[in-house]
């Protein structure tokens, strides 16, 4: 499972890339590592179509030491405008298979072990999708939470081109992927420290400063709050949300580390491609939390 990293490197992340975008394709051409010993997480939605994302890993694998994915939700459509118009499962596969062609390592493979600075941590990619848990406030089921959602015209386009082939619904697949993932985090040396990567967080608190709430049910899963606890997480990476910032959250640190969208990231002070240390953590991290009532605008399609 041991994967040296070199005694200088950084352990480093960015996710939601979305280089469907020219400005965000910018972006990832002028991508470099900190030094030749530095690894790089990379928290899902890269893009929707399989080229782009094959371009964007091949470039970010031939410039770090290691590259480690994760889907996003934008990964596993079936977008019309893609060549490859695999579904589900099949999807998915085909997406590891390529990555495993590339050197890039996934939720799939044995979890490499971070030995730099920070270190040792097993860095552990997840892939979990969501079940609809994280409910509105006043909803009890599902179909009250989408009934809600639709009125007021906040729905994620997964609903349309994200398909769970061969699973009934995206929650059954999610339930399955994380019956398997909960399997091989048990598994784990109790002695190592764990840096755990998925696109969407594995408790609710980060989206508690959405501007339409109503999002967090495509948001991740109640099933997964305790395992920062209980998989020794040093550090919590994902995405998705498009809000850059850092939290604690019961002594553990999350990392929300997107890129997003170019109206996003204009507006905002610091440069849009700025890697994210992870390990080891920088002097004088604290919360970077963006203000509430930062968020996504309607409509949007993350």
């Amino acid at each position: 499972m041991r994967s040296t990293a070199g005694g200088h490197g950084n352990l480093l992340a960015i996710s939601d890339l979305h280089i469907g975008y020219a400005e965000n394709r910018t972006l990832v051409e002028k991508m470099r590592p900190h030094t030749d010993d530095d690894w790089l997480l990379v928290a899902g939605d890269v893009s929707e179509t399989v080229a782009d994302i094959h371009w964007a890993l091949e470039t970010l694998s031939g410039r770090f030491r290691k590259v480690v994915w994760v889907p996003g939700n934008h990964e596993l459509w079936t977008h019309p405008k893609d060549t490859v118009q695999l579904r589900g499962v099949a999807r998915y596969e085909h997406l590891v298979a390529m990555c495993r062609e590339l050197g890039v390592t996934t939720p799939e493979d044995p979890y490499p072990v971070w030995d730099g600075p920070g270190g040792p941590a097993v860095v552990a990619p997840l892939f979990l999708l969501y079940d609809y848990s994280f409910l509105p406030p006043g909803c009890a089921t599902k179909d009250e939470g989408m009934a809600y959602a639709e009125g007021t015209g906040v729905i994620c386009t997964d609903e349309h081109v994200l398909h769970p082939d061969p699973y009934p619904s995206r929650e059954a697949w999610c339930r399955a992927r994380v019956a398997e993932t909960e399997r091989r985090l048990a598994e784990l040396p109790e002695d190592l420290p764990t840096v755990l990567v998925n696109h969407y967080p594995l408790d609710r608190h980060p989206t508690d400063v959405l501007r339409y709430p109503e999002f967090a049910m495509w948001c991740g899963t109640r099933l997964t709050a305790d395992w920062h606890r209980r998989f020794r997480a040093q550090v919590m990476v994902y995405g998705h949300l498009h809000i850059p910032r850092t939290t604690h959250h019961e002594g553990v640190r999350f990392e929300e580390v997107s890129v997003g969208y170019p109206r996003e990231w204009r507006p905002r002070p610091g440069p849009p491609d700025t890697l994210r240390h992870v390990l080891p953590m920088e002097v004088g991290t604290g919360d970077r939390g963006a203000a509430p009532g930062i968020g996504r605008d309607r409509g949007d399609t993350r």
